[in-house]
């Protein structure tokens, strides 16, 4: 599949919209915003529960002037329609037409900000204006670059409007948007981006290319391994949190980005949020597990202590109050490595905003 971005004459025409925490209502008051004859389709990744009823089409056809709807696989795209991802798949888009997939998760999500907004790029490059509305972490970020990267126009709300400020934030520290705007202001913006000729494509390496087919085709289910996407990155010691598969980096101007041989993507924040995750669980697992023991110990204790034999109990108590001690120890690590996740967490949305204003 090549890029079909060399087409002349072409407007900017093709709109992604990327949300998490707080996108509903953000995207309820921006599409009661567009005017009825807004000419481009526009398709929206809102981050929900894989077992979510798929309600947010209906929600949001019920104020929007242009029509809402969830697509099937292999539709046609139309102008002037808002497609809305559906829970648990990815929306991709390839030769005018929406791919629906049950590709592998990036970001720990499907549907994926990133997985859209790469494949509309690829596909329409200076066509495409890219949006990152509010949310947590960062997906959005990787697929933003890829849009700015083929000739695209990058919008990103102002983090001091959003309800979650963090996916903003974080697309600011990569990416050098073309254009920070609170909510109220983004559909006018829109209006006026449309009415603009897109430029003329980019050229790309080869290899950037092949690395961002390669992606693509993951996400529409193709095996990553045998595709082999350990050779596109460097082989890193990290496994993948979902699969457990090891994991290979790659890197995208400053964002760096990690695969797993199924096909599994992070970037560096949500697998440094996984790893503390995942290490917090294993602690409570511990100390669930001490305390049973403690109560076995004590139960034990009691046995012997009703059946007359004081210094067999009285070796269990021991037993028992050494374990308790060994919880206790646990319990108090647990403490500490939620203070220093939740330090290294607020320390790197500090950081991320005084590198956005620096810049």
């Amino acid at each position: 599949m090549a890029p079909r971005s060399d087409r002349k004459h072409q407007q900017r025409d093709i709109v992604v919209i990327g949300a998490s925490a707080g996108g509903i209502a953000a995207l309820r008051e921006l599409v009661q915003m567009l005017p009825h004859d807004f000419p481009a389709p526009i398709f929206v990744v809102q981050h929900v529960a894989p077992d979510s009823s798929n309600s947010l089409a209906r929600l949001l056809d019920a104020v929007a002037p242009l029509p809402v709807k969830q697509p099937h696989n292999g539709e046609t795209v139309e102008p002037g329609t808002i497609y809305i991802a559906p829970a648990d798949r990815h929306m991709l888009v390839e030769n005018d037409r929406i791919l629906i997939t049950h590709g592998p998760k990036e970001n720990k999500f499907r549907p994926s900000i990133d997985a859209l907004f790469r494949s509309v790029a690829y596909s329409y490059g200076p066509r495409v204006i890219g949006v990152v509305l509010t949310g947590y972490l960062d997906d959005g970020t990787s697929g933003l670059w890829t849009v700015q990267r083929l000739g695209g126009v990058t919008v990103v709300q102002d983090p001091d409007d959003a309800v979650t400020p963090a996916m903003p934030i974080n697309a600011l520290q990569f990416v050098k948007a073309d254009y920070v705007v609170p909510l109220a202001e983004l559909a006018a913006l829109l209006v006026r981006l449309t009415l603009e000729p897109a430029p003329r494509a980019r050229r790309r390496a080869a290899a950037e290319l092949e690395l961002l087919q390669l992606e693509l085709a993951i996400a529409k289910q193709d095996n990553a391994f045998e595709m082999g996407i350990i050779d596109k990155g460097r082989l890193t010691p990290f496994t993948c949190p979902e699969c457990h598969g090891a994991l290979t980096q790659l890197i995208e101007g400053n964002i760096i980005r990690y695969r797993c041989h199924t096909g599994h993507a992070y970037t560096i924040s949500t697998l440094l949020s996984e790893a503390a995750d995942s290490v917090e669980a294993m602690l409570y697992q511990s100390m669930r597990g001490l305390e049973e023991t403690k109560m076995l110990l004590q139960t034990l204790g009691n046995h012997f202590k009703q059946n007359g034999r004081p210094a067999a109990a009285a070796t269990f108590f021991r037993k028992a109050e050494k374990t308790g001690a060994q919880a206790r120890v646990v319990h108090d690590s647990i403490l500490k490595h939620e203070a220093l996740s939740g330090d290294l967490r607020f320390q790197s949305r500090e950081d991320d905003e005084a590198d956005s204003k620096a810049g």
